[in-house]
């Protein structure tokens, strides 16, 4: 009965999410990933192909705010968006959710042309702490970027100190 009650309190920014304006849109995003409804979630994962990245960014924001693994199968094929704060967003929603699913997903972005996907990837993959993730970031240490390499040698950490 709540929830119906929640629900009603977050139907005009469902719809909002459907709006032409673009800012209207992304604002719906951002105030249903604040809202803590798991409601929100189905209609912000259809979000997730708005024609603007900008609105799929701040909807991978939400999803990663509410929490819910039902959105990971979406938010993986979001870390092959070819906009970068797309993939970006993804990542850390990915590492908010903790769901072990996005861990080889998670390990292919380590490879990703951008230095900021790889860092991403690398931090959330220390704190998922499943173990198929330390022979990958170990290869990271031949990037040639030194965060990069940092960021895998801290993760490698973290997934040792677990075992």
């Amino acid at each position: 009965m709540i929830f119906l009650v929640h629900f009603a309190d977050i139907s005009p920014l469902i719809a909002a999410l459907k709006d032409p304006t673009m800012k209207k849109r992304r604002a719906a995003a951002t105030r249903l990933g604040k809202s803590g409804n798991l409601l929100a979630v189905p209609p912000l994962i259809e979000t997730l192909s708005d024609p603007h990245p900008i609105v799929r960014s701040e909807v991978a924001q939400a999803l990663g705010r509410l929490g819910d693994s039902s959105a990971v199968p979406e938010l993986v094929v979001s870390l092959g968006d070819a906009d970068v704060e797309v993939r970006a967003a993804a990542v850390a929603a990915l590492g908010k959710i903790k769901d072990r699913d996005a861990v080889d997903p998670l390990i292919r972005c380590l490879h990703d042309r951008e230095i900021i996907i790889r860092i991403g990837a690398a931090e959330v993959l220390g704190k998922l702490g499943d173990r198929r993730a330390i022979r990958p970031l170990k290869e990271l240490g031949h990037d040639p970027f030194s965060d990069v390499r940092e960021a895998a040698a801290e993760a490698i950490r973290k997934l040792q100190a677990r075992s």
